[in-house]
């Protein structure tokens, strides 16, 4: 059996070391290893193998990959990897949901405080050598305190369950939009069905979008859902980019129809050098770092090296991501 790692997304490459491939080595002996970093060698190399580790599987070389049982995502997120082809067939996808579930709330926190206090205009302040104590105070609809504010999280995964316990603990009121609103989610006063999304996105101070990309979210927030938050709220999106309604965020910031907004993922990525979000002073922007983590890989191929395990013994797999739905439907 043959196992194919390739890790290329957009300007990040990674290869697995040597001493890491070694271990897979030993505690499979059973099992061929290819490590890829040139991209002409992936067409010659997934065709006899069983299983592909990495962010996302070519499409195009799908139908050649006769001997393909499994795939596995390097992210949580998995929506380039659910081409038609791939749905339709028997292989498996599994993903590195859980990753993220330290790293991601902490990015989150991060920049509720630094929005709530309104870092970024000191920041610039202190880059023009002002002292303006009021600019601080005033900007961006008032300085505030996460303790006693209202969090509205969409997303109920382990990002979104994580960032709800961390939020209580702060003395936040949370509440959390999920498709299965039956389903209790620890820190969360109220746990919410889809169709509550304008009463939810009026009653929040923060807006946290937490939810995978798929038909049913992609744009989700658009210009009505934009109308319904509060003028003083902010927007922060760890999703994806496409979850949003670029252009109508791009306005309302601009009319501060809503306070600010949080983002460190965008529809195109990187971040168009003429994109207008790059000058707008309330929007703060990352470039798609919440889920890095010093421990990212080590952590990634510990799923994957259990699953590896499960699947020579042809046991059920963690992290199966229903490909109809487009993500994993956990239970939780």
């Amino acid at each position: 059996m043959k196992v194919v790692f390739y890790f290329e997304l957009n300007e990040v490459r990674w290869v697995l070391p040597d001493d890491e491939l070694a271990d897979f080595r030993r505690q499979f002996p059973a099992v061929t290893f290819v490590s890829l970093e040139d991209d002409t060698a992936l067409p010659s190399e997934i065709v006899d193998a069983a299983v592909f580790a990495g962010w996302h599987y070519p499409a195009e070389l799908f139908e050649a990959a006769r001997e393909l049982r499994w795939i596995h995502s390097a992210s949580a997120g998995v929506e380039a990897n659910l081409f038609p082809a791939l749905v339709a067939s028997n292989v498996v996808l599994t993903n590195s949901a859980g990753l993220h579930a330290v790293s991601i709330p902490e990015h989150v926190l991060a920049t509720m405080l630094a929005l709530a206090r309104n870092f970024a205009v000191a920041m610039r302040l202190q880059r023009e050598r002002q002292w303006d104590r009021f600019a601080v105070i005033s900007g961006s609809g008032g300085i505030r305190e996460l303790d006693g504010s209202n969090l509205a999280i969409l997303g109920a995964g382990a990002i979104g369950r994580a960032l709800a316990r961390k939020a209580a603990a702060l003395g936040m009121h949370v509440r959390v939009l999920r498709q299965r609103s039956e389903r209790p989610v620890p820190g969360a006063e109220q746990v919410l069905a889809p169709e509550a999304l304008h009463s939810l996105l009026g009653w929040a101070d923060f807006v946290v979008l937490a939810v995978p990309l798929t038909a049913q979210t992609r744009r989700l927030i658009g210009a009505a859902e934009l109308r319904a938050m509060r003028s003083d709220a902010f927007l922060i999106n760890i999703a994806r980019g496409d979850v949003v309604d670029e252009a109508a965020l791009v306005a309302a910031l601009r009319a501060g129809a809503i306070a600010g907004a949080g983002l460190d993922v965008f529809s195109a990525e990187p971040l168009p050098a003429d994109s207008a979000l790059w000058e707008l002073p309330n929007a703060l922007l990352t470039p798609h770092v919440s889920g890095y983590t010093p421990g990212y890989f080590e952590k990634m191929l510990t799923i994957f090296r259990d699953n590896l395990g499960r699947f020579m013994a042809g046991k059920p797999l963690r992290n199966v991501v229903d490909k109809r739905l487009g993500y994993v439907d956990s239970g939780e």
